[in-house]
């Protein structure tokens, strides 16, 4: 199970800092306001995350990217970097930390992805309960649903490892970003008082977009292979 520093739904977080012993060069990206993290020397890149003017990545991808060991005593991690020859042309082997395939799914991203469609199902399953009767759709509610699945998107992006995991990153955001359309929607009638019918889910095309393209994703994790049936489009 992969661990984090910081955030109690995925262990421990890291707060990127400054390295003495590594040259990282940072290469902005407009999605999501996420940004790749390059160390120089070393093939491969890991995404960081923004949250609160702070950046973090998965302390376990960084020490494979630079071919270091990552050992944990008691409540203590203990991250050792590669020693290098004299002429420092080539570090000394580290023990792997949870490598995984080059191709396929990496198994932090396919965890948050899961966990991401486990909660916009649930997010569904209690939007399709209120309309069905009669409840209002308030944003006590929904905003809690909203930010739970949002926060495991975010999780899952962090964990972006693979070719398999990039691609199908883009399919997990257009899912939430469904769900929240169809959300809103139901929302923005409830605080004008619309009247709902009891079956107005059932021919939804967004509703319906939202079923397909939970199925497809299910159908990949299952799998372990990207397969676009354009279902999350």
């Amino acid at each position: 199970m992969s661990r984090w520093l910081g955030g109690k739904r995925h262990g421990v977080w890291l707060v990127f800092v400054l390295l003495t012993s590594l040259q990282v060069l940072v290469l902005t990206q407009a999605a999501q306001r996420n940004r790749t993290l390059v160390v120089t020397g070393h093939p491969g890149e890991l995404t960081v995350v923004d949250i609160g003017g702070h950046s973090y990545v998965e302390i376990e991808i960084l020490a494979r990217l630079v071919n270091g060991s990552l050992n944990f005593q008691g409540d203590r991690m203990v991250l050792t970097l590669p020693t290098f020859s004299k002429d420092r042309s080539a570090p000394a082997p580290a023990p792997a930390v949870n490598q995984p395939l080059a191709s396929g799914f990496s198994k932090d991203f396919l965890k948050a992805g899961l966990e991401e469609l486990a909660d916009i199902r649930e997010w569904r399953s209690t939007l399709t309960y209120a309309i069905q009767r009669g409840l209002p759709v308030t944003p006590e509610w929904v905003d809690n649903y909203r930010f739970r699945a949002q926060e495991s998107l975010g999780f899952a992006s962090l964990a972006t490892l693979t070719d398999t995991d990039r691609a199908t990153m883009p399919l997990l955001t257009t899912e939430f970003n469904n769900m929240k359309q169809l959300s809103d929607r139901f929302l923005q009638q409830s605080n004008y008082r619309t009247y709902i019918a009891p079956e107005t889910l059932n021919n939804d095309p967004l509703d319906q977009r939202i079923l397909k393209c939970a199925r497809s994703l299910a159908a990949m994790a299952a799998s372990g292979q990207f397969v676009d049936d354009g279902s999350c489009h």
